[in-house]
């Protein structure tokens, strides 16, 4: 990025004696600045009756022309008052870019909720200074390159609206449209096997879906012109009470797991009776269990017929696919697109 969008982040700790204490940060804060940004951040809890928000939270430093991404923590501590200790995480940057931060706030919970269980244990085990220094670089780099990834999006965003003629020009000349739902476990790259189809990009670092992410992309089969629309369907267990309506109307399904972790085969079959049980009333769906991460993988024969079984049982093929080095991607989604053509015709 031209400019960075992080100005920094502080960690505050509650001392028993002192109060707010800036603890450790990184970037150039003023001492004054730090004292300031520490008392607003812990003073916001004295009216909660001591309960600490679960969720990212937004607050100004209006006289500081910044804004703060904060993340409280709360630890079991017996050598603390009330027998817990609590701090926060605060992130500074400035009020002209907060419409980034509270577009794309929920993606910032991950990383957040990883760093704030580190500083949780470095408190209980009394670690150096140092030790928090070197985990808040970590969250700085990780974070710029998330900034990074969304402004990028934005960027493709204001170029499609720019170019609104040839969406137009596209939609007029498709045949055929088929629904692919993408689903799997969290972090077995639904998401990245997407991405490396529709823009021949990859995302190095997790970003978990959020629900449902629906994209397309329009190709030619035989003589026709094919609309792919595949809905990315939320791996975490919260959403599973929302995402069974994504199924409805569904051609073909995705069943993702990741070849690296063989673990991730077991949900495969549980996927499936998953979306079948919500679609009884018509046909099992036309697809593929997709072994992904084949780049990091060298000894996978085990792996792989394990997965070659699953599917020929669930009446599914199989393919192995590599969204970091494009490996059978688009041999994967052209495969069932043809399929489903061919049915059709």
């Amino acid at each position: 990025m031209e400019a960075k969008i992080i100005k920094g982040i502080l960690y505050t700790e509650l001392d028993d004696e002192v109060g707010p204490n800036p603890f450790v940060w990184i970037g150039d804060i003023p001492q004054s600045s730090r004292l300031h940004i520490s008392v607003k951040t812990i003073t916001v809890l004295s009216g909660e009756s001591g309960l600490i928000p679960e969720s990212l939270v937004i607050l100004p430093f209006t006289s500081l022309n910044l804004k703060g991404l904060i993340k409280y923590i709360k630890w079991d501590d017996e050598s603390r008052r009330g027998g817990i200790g609590q701090g926060a995480i605060t992130l500074l940057f400035n009020e002209s870019d907060d419409v980034i931060f509270y577009k794309y706030l929920n993606y910032f919970d991950t990383p957040f909720e990883e760093v704030a269980e580190k500083i949780a244990n470095l408190q209980k085990s009394k670690a150096p200074r140092e030790s928090y220094i070197d985990i808040l670089n970590d969250l700085s780099l990780t974070l710029d390159q998330f900034l990074n990834e969304f402004k990028n999006n934005e960027i493709a965003e204001e170029d499609a609206k720019a170019f609104p003629d040839q969406k137009i020009k596209e939609a007029n000349l498709i045949n055929y449209k088929f629904k692919i739902v993408i689903c799997g476990d969290p972090s077995v790259g639904k998401s990245s096997l997407i991405l490396r189809f529709t823009n021949n990009a990859f995302r190095r670092h997790y970003i978990p879906t959020l629900g449902v992410h629906v994209s397309d992309k329009i190709f030619q089969v035989k003589d026709s012109y094919i609309q792919l629309v595949l809905w990315d369907i939320a791996g975490q267990q919260k959403f599973q009470t929302m995402r069974q309506q994504f199924y409805l109307g569904s051609d073909g399904l995705f069943l993702i797991f990741d070849l690296s972790k063989p673990n991730s085969l077991e949900s495969v079959s549980n996927w499936y009776y998953d979306i079948q049980n919500q679609l009884k009333d018509r046909p099992a769906l036309t697809g593929f269990v997709i072994g992904n991460k084949k780049d990091l993988t060298h000894d996978s024969d085990s792996i792989s017929e394990k997965g070659s079984d699953i599917a020929r049982y669930l009446n599914l093929g199989y393919i192995e696919t590599s969204a970091l080095t494009g490996e059978n991607v688009e041999q994967a989604f052209y495969t069932i697109a043809e399929i489903l053509y061919n049915a059709l015709k």
